[in-house]
C-alpha cells in the first residue's frame, strides 16, 4: 500500500473550523459539550491526505480508525475480478466513515475503502477513542453517536435498495454532492445503484 502523506501541524492552525464546527453542532443535538471535552476529542484526531485512487483500507485488514472527511470522496467496495467490483457506499465532505464492523470486532474487513479523488481526512484510532471513553462520560456519548450514525447510514442504504427506483437512488446521490459526482467513474455509480452503466447513461440523459 502507498504510504499516507501525514500533515502534522498545530491543530489551532490546521483544523478546518467549518467542518469541525459542523461536527460539533451534530453532537450537540444530543449532548452538551463543554469546550474542554471537545478539545479532548479534537486533540486525538490525526490529519491525513490520501491520493486519488489510493486504498485506505484493504480487504483482509483490521480497521483501526474512525475518520471524518474534510474534503474529497471515498467509496466502499467489495473487490472482484477485473471489472466486477461491487461499490456499495460513498462518503463525501463532512461524513464519518470506517469499516465499522471490523473496527468494533477486530475481525479482518471483507471489503475495502478507496479514495475517489484526493481526499483530506481527520481520523481517530481505536486506542485514542477508548481513552476518550475512559476519561469522560461525554466521550462515551460521542462514541455512541458515531455508532448510531453508522447504523442509520446502513439502514438508509438498505431501505433505498428496497423502496427506491434506480433513478431515485441516482438522483439522491447526484443532488447530495453534484460537484464530486462528476469525478466518480460511471461504472462505480452504476454498481452502487444496482444497474448497468448503459442503463445509467439513459437515466443521466433523461435528468439532464
Amino acid at each position: 500500500m502507498i504510504p499516507f502523506r501525514f500533515e502534522r501541524e498545530l491543530f489551532e492552525f490546521n483544523v478546518n473550523l467549518y467542518i469541525m464546527n459542523d461536527i460539533r453542532k451534530y453532537f450537540e443535538k444530543f449532548i452538551d459539550l463543554e469546550d474542554h471535552i471537545w478539545k479532548l476529542f479534537v486533540e486525538r484526531l490525526e490529519p491525513v491526505t490520501i491520493s486519488k485512487n489510493e486504498v485506505i483500507l484493504s480487504k483482509g485488514e483490521v480497521e483501526n480508525y474512525v475518520s471524518i472527511i474534510e474534503t474529497g470522496a471515498i467509496r466502499f467496495v467489495i473487490p472482484g475480478e477485473e471489472d466486477t467490483d461491487t461499490t456499495f457506499g460513498f462518503g463525501f465532505n463532512g461524513h464519518f466513515f470506517s469499516a465499522y464492523d471490523s473496527f468494533i470486532s477486530k475481525v479482518p474487513s471483507q471489503y475495502q475503502i478507496e479514495a475517489l479523488v484526493e481526499t483530506k481526512i481527520w481520523r481517530i484510532s481505536h486506542r485514542k477513542l477508548n481513552e476518550l471513553f475512559d476519561q469522560t462520560s461525554e466521550g462515551n456519548s460521542i462514541g455512541r453517536q458515531i455508532a448510531e450514525q453508522f447504523f442509520i447510514g446502513k439502514q438508509k442504504r438498505e431501505l433505498s435498495l428496497l423502496t427506491q427506483s434506480a433513478e431515485e437512488r441516482y438522483y439522491s446521490l447526484f443532488t447530495h454532492q453534484p460537484q464530486l459526482i462528476k469525478e466518480i467513474p460511471l461504472k462505480y455509480i452504476a454498481s452502487y445503484i444496482g444497474i448497468t452503466p448503459q442503463a445509467l447513461s439513459r437515466i443521466r440523459a433523461r435528468i439532464s
